[in-house]
């Protein structure tokens, strides 16, 4: 059925598309049996998928990556769809419009996107103020980062604007400095750089009544021993966790003839590509560390078995975005009905 209707959404601009199908979700939700059908057709159902990680209790594994619900408008709806876990963002302190359109693109011959939005979003304040209004008790991430007129130099302060606004609304945050289409934002991976911007944030989450969990998202595109030093510095600054990964640079590999991508242009890559990069990562954060270091992992998961895969490689939960594109809104459904 989802193949029929994606042909037909496929044929339309995607980032026009996805305002218009969340429209629509927003709609069936508000009619009088619309959360019970959502639930019907979508929910999960089952209790043995259960994880508890950081005090939090997940009724699955399964969670929306951020990027999706980037201004939390939709958790209600999701809410109906399965996840175990909605993360919104990337939020930003003030509000930004993002690069220019067109920015979202699609590769279905790889089962792939690439975007390059630069953290479009209504700002942290805005973000706040609809998680206070939601209705449904899912579990929700804060994936936050600097606004793109902010120097480097400066970054701090934006993250610590953003963990102060969303701080009594979210369940756990997410430090994104991995994002390719902010310019020079992954520099703030580099080992200096990150573990002040960390420090500082733990430190302001240690004098919170309630410490949240922090995590922090890397690109799939690092060395070894650029891993070495993330793993080293979540260490240090008592992280709760590693999200990996993020979207790739890399364009090797793929289906889509190469004229096609040269001019779709600059922009992080996601989906099926990435899949195999993501679980390397994961393997060898969760090997080099000793399996002390909690994952979410997020890259390439559109079945059970792709699921079943990052969580044998050392994750502890995942996440979908394109393959919730690309499979339909049953995909939570189905992988938690064939996992182990």
């Amino acid at each position: 059925m989802y193949t029929l209707i994606k042909k037909l959404l496929f044929s339309f601009p995607p980032e026009n598309i996805h305002h218009s199908v969340m429209r629509g979700l927003k709609v069936i939700y508000s009619l009088p049996l619309g959360k019970t059908i959502l639930n019907a057709c979508c929910g999960v159902k089952t209790n043995r998928l259960e994880r508890e990680l950081w005090g939090l209790r997940f009724k699955n594994p399964v969670g929306l990556a951020a990027g999706f619900d980037k201004d939390a408008k939709y958790i209600d709806e999701l809410a109906c769809l399965g996840f175990g876990f909605v993360e919104i963002g990337t939020v930003t302190p003030l509000p930004q419009p993002g690069n220019d359109q067109p920015r979202l693109f699609r590769l279905p011959a790889d089962k792939a996107l690439i975007n390059r939005m630069g953290f479009n979003n209504e700002g942290a304040v805005a973000a706040a103020r609809r998680l206070q209004q939601r209705r449904s008790n899912i579990i929700i991430g804060g994936n936050i980062g600097k606004n793109k007129a902010t120097p480097n130099e400066e970054a701090v302060n934006d993250y610590e604007k953003c963990f102060h606004a969303l701080y009594s609304y979210v369940d756990y945050f997410v430090v994104n400095v991995s994002s390719p289409n902010t310019p020079n934002l992954r520099a703030l991976q580099e080992k200096e750089p990150l573990k002040q911007l960390l420090h500082h944030l733990q430190v302001l989450n240690m004098q919170q009544t309630k410490a949240k969990p922090v995590l922090l998202k890397i690109a799939p595109d690092l060395t070894n021993e650029q891993l070495d030093d993330i793993i080293e510095i979540v260490q240090d600054t008592k992280l709760a966790g590693i999200v990996a990964t993020n979207t790739t640079i890399d364009r090797s590999g793929l289906q889509t003839p190469a004229a096609d991508v040269n001019a779709i242009g600059a922009g992080g890559l996601s989906g099926l590509p990435v899949k195999q990069r993501a679980t390397e990562v994961i393997r060898y954060i969760h090997k080099n560390s000793n399996g002390q270091i909690p994952i979410i992992a997020v890259g390439g998961i559109f079945t059970a078995a792709d699921a079943q895969e990052k969580l044998d490689a050392g994750a502890s939960l995942v996440q979908v975005y394109t393959g919730f594109i690309y499979e339909g809104p049953t995909i939570v459904k189905k992988i938690c009905a064939g996992l182990k």
